[in-house]
């Protein structure tokens, strides 16, 4: 099997935010995916740069999706946005694998793919480059001895305050009520964003802009919950 791209810190040590980065052996035809349409799409983080000069199309807006797992929300709004840019960070290959077997008959030059850490992404980043980032379905590293690997921090929203335009969406949606409540309760304690629900049915439904993901379907923990969050 190939390696994957690195990310652009191999050096630095900090902690690990996600799981495995690989599951069963590949076929072939995933394979053959991997070492050619992959790096075709594949981006390496560069400090400041433009985050639209990653695609070969004009674009307006940049969205981050951080965990795409297979990459059907993420294709889903590529192709209803093609005007915006998708950027997708998945470091679980076989996720990687399924959502390059979707672009393979039909290529959507509106994706970019990077396949290590988001944060890099997010360090790179000049300020106010994104309109939208989804957190939707993280691990939630249940055990208490865990929660310093949950994706949210007071820390990471530092960053994605940085790198979020005002009034950009952070979309995140999780089936675990304690992960909720720890995002919840982060979000509210951050002056650099908003929880934008009136109603009950602003964070029970999930929105109309939203595609489902599969681990959505799976809902192992319980109803799934949404927050839509604005940067103010």
């Amino acid at each position: 099997m190939a390696a994957p791209p690195e990310g652009p810190h191999p050096e630095r040590k900090r902690r690990q935010l996600y799981g495995r980065r690989k599951g069963p052996k590949f076929s072939a035809h995933q394979q053959s995916l991997i070492d050619t349409l992959l790096p075709q799409l594949h981006l390496t983080p560069e400090v400041g740069r433009d985050p639209r000069d990653y695609f070969a199309v004009p674009l307006h807006d940049i969205w981050l999706e951080v965990g795409f797992g297979g990459g059907e929300h993420l294709l889903a709004q590529a192709r209803a946005h093609p005007g915006v840019g998708l950027i997708g960070a998945e470091p679980y290959l076989s996720g990687v694998a399924k959502l390059l077997s979707k672009l393979e008959p039909a290529p959507v030059p509106n994706i970019r793919l990077y396949t290590d850490d988001a944060r890099d992404i997010i360090e790179a980043l000049p300020d106010a480059a994104l309109d939208r980032v989804f957190i939707l379905f993280p691990d939630p590293w249940p055990k208490a001895r865990h929660h310093k690997r949950r994706f949210v921090q007071m820390e990471l929203l530092d960053q994605l305050a940085r790198v979020m335009k005002p009034g950009a969406d952070l979309r995140f949606a999780s089936d675990d009520a304690d992960y909720l409540a720890w995002t919840l309760e982060r979000i509210m304690a951050h002056p650099a964003f908003a929880w934008t629900a009136a109603s009950a049915a602003d964070w029970k439904i999930r929105p109309a802009d939203q595609p489902p993901t599969r681990y959505e379907a799976k809902a192992l923990h319980g109803p799934p919950v949404y927050l839509s969050v604005r940067r103010v």
